[in-house]
């Protein structure tokens, strides 16, 4: 009989074929979108084309998952806020 280890790290993080839930939704919608192309397209180039594009995109949403860091450009928000004025320069009459 198979012995099925328990996934302890749910609260870290659900993954499903080692990709959070959103991008398995989107690798999902690839695939579907796939196999429309395969049904309506007759092609031996398009479906080899179809499989090589989609695994090359698992390959990039599982590099994605493991480096979240290669997504993040800048911060978008400062590290404070404060109402101090910035300068010792007046722009109006106290």
């Amino acid at each position: 009989m198979k012995r099925y280890e328990v996934y302890k790290n749910i609260r870290k993080r659900a993954l499903i074929m080692g990709l959070p839930i959103s991008l398995f939704a989107l690798m999902m919608l690839a695939v579907i979108g796939s196999l429309l192309f395969i049904i309506f397209s007759f092609s031996f180039y398009g479906i080899v084309g179809v499989f090589i594009v989609n695994v090359m995109l698992y390959m990039t949403l599982t590099n994605l998952t493991d480096n979240p860091a290669l997504l993040h450009f800048k911060k978008v928000f400062p590290q404070r806020i404060s109402n101090k004025k910035g300068s010792q320069i007046s722009y109006g009459k106290n």
